[in-house]
């Protein structure tokens, strides 16, 4: 069942001059999520998503939906965010009815009648039915999952039989192929960051790296699992023109907020100073503009 929000919802949390979720799961005493909800993180989102767009040529997904065959009744949208990938499905797919789970109201008033937008916590039990949907949509959930086999299965509960689940996420570090970005650089610290930080909330950021999709994915039930591995270049060094675009976008996305990133994780888990973290966000921002790197 589904109820309307409460006005406490919307009294979000300041921290360092960003706002913050206000939701709490009904099983916990708050819920913890790293990333801010205000106008400038979430402008970073739809980029993001158009980021997305242009690596998979235009795709919303990339599991071998069939439709011709209208197999699509009902989808949900796992950390839906502004909406933008559930309203774009919803477009494409208007005979089906899609379901945005968020913890934040960030979401449009005005959206294609097919679309809902639910306010849940994944880490909780699923209130949904049995094989309610034929199609789950996971997207940039790193570091919100504390029992990724528990989220996994209650997935696979909650998908018909022979629905598909996809999952895209990144990895939290920028990597390089040919050995441009040193040893010891400013990364390497961000990735630690991360590493210290994990551990405190109860979960990982690094599903990527610990090969978190097909392993938990396997235990939970799933099977004909598929996996794809792209780069997002970040900077405009490529020599490929789609690629050159999407690094350039990406590098001015991370420059103008790379503080939604880390300014949680620092100040509110780690315990830094603000003044230390905002050092340190300088220098990944000036790091980030070093045209010799070349970074994915």
């Amino acid at each position: 069942s589904t109820s309307s929000l409460s006005s406490t919802i919307l009294e979000y949390r300041k921290i360092h001059g960003r706002t913050y979720h206000a939701y709490s799961s009904p099983s916990t005493t708050s819920t913890e999520y790293w990333a801010p909800n205000d106008d400038n993180a979430n402008e970073q989102l739809d980029i993001n998503h158009h980021l997305l767009s242009l690596l998979l040529d235009n795709k919303l997904f990339l599991a071998p939906i069939d439709k011709e065959r209208g197999m699509i009744h009902n989808a949900l949208d796992v950390g839906t965010g502004t909406g933008i990938w559930a309203m774009d499905f919803a477009d494409e797919f208007p005979e089906a009815v899609v379901t945005g789970l968020d913890i934040s109201p960030i979401q449009p008033t005005w959206v294609p009648p097919n679309v809902r937008f639910v306010m849940d916590d994944v880490n909780d039990t699923w209130t949904y039915p049995d094989a309610m949907f034929d199609y789950i949509h996971v997207r940039y959930m790193t570091g919100c999952v504390k029992d990724w086999v528990k989220m996994y299965k209650e997935a696979y509960r909650c998908l018909k039989p022979g629905g598909w689940i996809e999952h895209m996420d990144c990895s939290v570090g920028l990597w390089c192929d040919d050995g441009s970005i040193p040893e010891g650089s400013v990364f390497d610290d961000w990735v630690e960051m991360f590493k210290k930080a994990g551990p405190i909330m109860g979960q990982s950021f690094f599903v990527i790296e610990e090969d978190a999709f097909v392993k938990k994915m396997e235990q939970a039930g799933f099977t004909g699992i598929k996996t794809k591995v792209l780069k997002m270049p970040v900077g405009a060094w490529p020599r490929d023109a789609k690629l050159k675009e999407i690094g350039a976008m990406n590098l001015f996305a991370m420059h103008r907020d790379v503080e939604a990133f880390a300014l949680y994780v620092t100040t509110t888990v780690l315990k830094w100073d603000i003044v230390e973290a905002q050092v340190f966000l300088t220098r990944i921002r000036s790091e980030l503009k070093n045209k010799a790197y070349h970074g994915h």
